[in-house]
């Protein structure tokens, strides 16, 4: 095994020492449905969970489903989004998604990874989240861009790509952590392993990482 990278049980070993760190560690996006969690995903990318948090309520209260949000003006969908950055293929995605729903799956969000991986604006790591939160399956790890840059610094996986990355975690972490790994390792990216000048001195796994890229 590389040097730069942790053994198996090294691997959990720092997770639950992570896990014990971030106890508060969930989802940050706010959801009464699966639907409003499928728009609030597609609204995250590259936008702060904050912010979207705004925005969803408001949509939703124009649009409380996904017939009527297929059925929206896209102009108006796009203008309730726009804060959201990216807001013309965030508004156009939202729009395509709820029409696949209502035309694909009678309404109801799909509970199935390679179903949920066809929406607009919704990859793997977002269907990771879905069926997690929404559905209390657990078929992968979310990857999303803290976990994957704090996997290859900790010395989790030696890929930088996202897929490879997830099937490199799913071989190593404990079946257990599948479901928090993500929100434990983005509290972790957002709090201390920040991606220019981590705050190593005060990291609890500081004398177990790996540190590759620092």
């Amino acid at each position: 095994m590389s040097r730069n990278l942790q053994t198996k049980k090294e691997i959990n070993e720092i997770i639950a020492i992570l896990d014990k760190t971030y106890p508060e560690a969930k989802c940050r996006l706010n959801y009464t449905s699966p639907l409003e969690l499928v728009v609030a995903l597609i609204l995250a990318a590259q936008c702060t969970d904050d912010m979207v948090n705004k925005v969803v309520p408001i949509l939703f209260k124009k649009y409380s489903n996904a017939e009527s949000l297929a059925n929206a003006d896209l102009s108006d969908i796009q203008k309730i989004v726009k804060s959201c950055g990216f807001y013309l293929t965030k508004g156009k995605n939202i729009k395509l998604t709820a029409t696949s729903i209502v035309q694909n799956y009678n309404n109801n969000i799909p509970d199935r990874i390679e179903e949920l991986t066809t929406l607009y604006g919704i990859g793997r790591k977002s269907s990771n989240i879905i069926l997690q939160e929404c559905f209390n399956k657990v078929v992968g790890i979310a990857v999303d861009t803290h976990v994957s840059r704090t996997s290859k610094r900790i010395g989790f996986t030696k890929s930088t790509i996202p897929l490879k990355q997830e099937q490199e975690l799913i071989k190593k972490v404990d079946i257990k952590y599948f479901n928090k790994l993500n929100h434990i390792l983005v509290f972790h990216g957002r709090a201390i392993c920040i991606a220019r000048s981590p705050k190593c001195s005060i990291c609890p796994i500081q004398d177990r990482c790996k540190k590759v890229g620092i």
